[in-house]
């Protein structure tokens, strides 16, 4: 579902000393890009500068839990975002691809603990696409930011907070 609302303030980095890795899918490669630009914006409102960003491009949508889980392993990453379009075309190939990233994904970031924020487009058509990379449904690329920079924040708290304490703020 496409935001309604205008997009709140940029949430700030508690650490400006993070890493976030990007794996940017090359399959819809003016998509991605329209994507990366609004993530890295949007990552630079929030305070994390283009120094603490690597971006690693990779084939395509299918891959990003593979590439995701080699980064998250490294222990550099404080977060991972996975950036990229799906269009459905005339076969159940997209079913498959969506699946396969969505749940992959996830699985990296409960097995690792290094979150993975979504910025996978899954559209029906590449106008739907386009209107969601920086069109008029804005730009999905910032809202996968907005999920890191949250993920950060809130598992830096969590830890901080130590082992049974309950933060309430």
């Amino acid at each position: 579902m496409a935001r309604t609302d205008p997009a709140p303030p940029a949430e700030q980095i508690a650490d400006s000393d993070v890493r976030i890795a990007v794996v940017a899918a090359r399959f819809h490669r003016g998509i991605a890009d329209a994507l990366l630009d609004g993530a890295l914006t949007r990552l630079a409102e929030s305070g994390v500068t283009a120094d603490r960003v690597d971006v690693h491009w990779i084939p395509g949508a299918f891959e990003t839990p593979s590439a995701a889980q080699a980064l998250a392993v490294t222990g550099r990453y404080d977060a991972i975002m996975a950036l990229g379009a799906v269009i459905r075309g005339e076969t159940a190939h997209f079913e498959y691809v969506c699946d396969a990233a969505a749940h992959g994904l996830m699985r990296v970031s409960l097995d690792t603990g290094v979150p993975c924020a979504f910025g996978i487009l899954t559209c029906d058509t590449m106008a739907q696409a386009i209107a969601r990379a920086g069109g008029v449904k804005g730009n999905k690329g910032d809202e996968a930011a907005d999920a890191a920079v949250a993920m950060i924040n809130l598992l830096a708290s969590a830890r901080a907070s130590g082992p049974g304490a309950v933060d309430r703020s």
